[in-house]
């Protein structure tokens, strides 16, 4: 009689949990069988007191035993585990939890293996679900189908590095000098667009969060407008064919806002884009309404370069200050002769003083060799060129005649 009562107790048990099983979206999905695949994957709902636990890929499926529910790793098939560094699963809204399933190249390469002895042309994923109320174990299975990772695999990055003109991880850049050539050599599956843009993280900003280097895709849909958002210098928009690689250059429209001296980080910021085989369908596991757009996911942060401003070179220095007579924004008495005068660049041969027009073209040039620093107008100056409200510069020249360095145009103030 208590064999009967407890059989019964575990199949009403079991009738519970049946109405509550986990379930999952997508349940099948298209993978890289050269490489590392990324997917983003919704379980739910998930009942009052359950965990996730860990996360296996295997070659063959058995049913749980019981009285755990849902469908195991058969043992011997298994291919390896979820690595911790790539564990970026989260509770999400209603009663979700959001997977990322970053899909290593053992696994990989062990399915594939398998599949060349003669087995079946796919494997699965498991993610097993415990509860701390005693209740059976729930395993969920997502079917992985091997293919050449091209249009009909989800759009996710599986590489991301910046490469820079020195190929070194940090960069030291003086203050007000144009910003080098960057790039992000980036490796993907799928096909679909890259959107995004790249922001600077300036001296004394808070540096972004491990959550905040992810790509939106990654995140579920509620948490990605919680991440840090920093000065934007560059937006960009491509479509990634599917050939699986990809060098997004940082494309700038301006001077990046570098003058304070110190350590700046360059964000690779991506954003998530509509693929129809990224998507997640929330309705369908009972944790909210409508499709989640994952494309362009990703199992890890992406990179950050890290660099330091320093204080201006010489060139660069001499650019802003070399200018000393007449004084900037000072009235010129024009009864008294006209003045030029600046300071010595250093290797400078000669120099070559010019005055300009009102449309910065030159009415008037000449030549001193180094180390002169200074020159006298003409006694003709503002009676010929008064009207023209002229300008000046001095251009630097090395022993050849070439360009060194050419002062900022500094406009000439008459006292009326």
């Amino acid at each position: 009689m208590k064999n009967i009562v407890k059989i019964i107790g575990l199949i009403i048990l079991l009738q519970i949990a049946l109405q509550a099983q986990i379930r999952v979206n997508p349940t099948g999905v298209n993978v890289n069988s050269q490489n590392p695949t990324t997917v983003f994957l919704t379980f739910g709902p998930i009942p009052a007191g359950y965990v996730p636990a860990e996360a296996l890929w295997c070659g063959q499926l058995i049913p749980a035993t019981f009285p755990a529910l849902g469908q195991q790793c058969r043992p011997g098939t298994i291919y390896g585990s979820l690595p911790a560094r790539l564990n970026r699963s989260r509770t999400s809204g209603n009663q979700g939890f959001t997977d990322i399933m970053g899909i290593p190249s053992s696994v990989v390469r062990r399915a594939y293996q398998a599949a060349q002895r003669g087995g079946d042309a796919g494997f699965f994923y498991v993610r097993r679900f415990v509860s701390t109320n005693g209740d059976p174990d729930q395993f969920v299975a997502v079917t992985c189908r091997m293919g050449s990772g091209g249009a009909r695999t989800p759009f996710a990055l599986t590489n991301v590095e910046i490469q820079t003109p020195s190929e070194k991880p940090i960069l030291f850049i003086n203050s007000g000098e144009k910003f080098p050539k960057i790039y992000a050599d980036i490796k993907y599956n799928g096909t679909g667009r890259l959107k995004g843009r790249w922001e600077i993280v300036q001296p004394g900003e808070e540096p972004p969060a491990d959550r905040d280097l992810l790509t939106e895709a990654t995140l579920p849909v509620e948490q990605r407008a919680a991440q840090k958002r920093y000065t934007q210098i560059s937006r960009f928009n491509h479509f990634l064919p599917p050939t699986g690689e990809f060098k997004l250059p940082l494309e700038l429209n301006g001077r990046v806002p570098t003058l304070a001296e110190g350590q700046y980080l360059l964000l690779l910021r991506i954003e998530a884009v509509d693929d129809k085989e990224s998507s997640s369908n929330l309705t369908s596991v009972g944790v909210g309404n409508g499709v989640v757009q994952a494309g362009a996911v990703a199992s890890f942060p992406m990179p950050v370069l890290k660099f330091f401003v320093v204080g201006k070179d010489a060139k660069t220095a001499w650019e802003d200050t070399a200018l000393l007579l007449p004084q900037k924004e000072t009235p010129i008495d024009l009864t008294k002769p006209l003045v030029f005068n600046w300071n010595h660049l250093e290797n400078a041969a000669a120099y070559r003083l010019e005055v300009l027009d009102a449309e910065n073209n030159p009415i008037l040039s000449a030549m001193l060799l180094a180390p002169s620093k200074s020159y006298q107008a003409p006694s003709w100056f503002w009676k010929r060129f008064a009207a023209k409200n002229p300008s000046w510069r001095v251009v630097a020249l090395d022993g050849n005649g070439k360009e060194l360095s050419k002062t900022k145009i500094q406009r000439l103030v008459m006292l009326r």
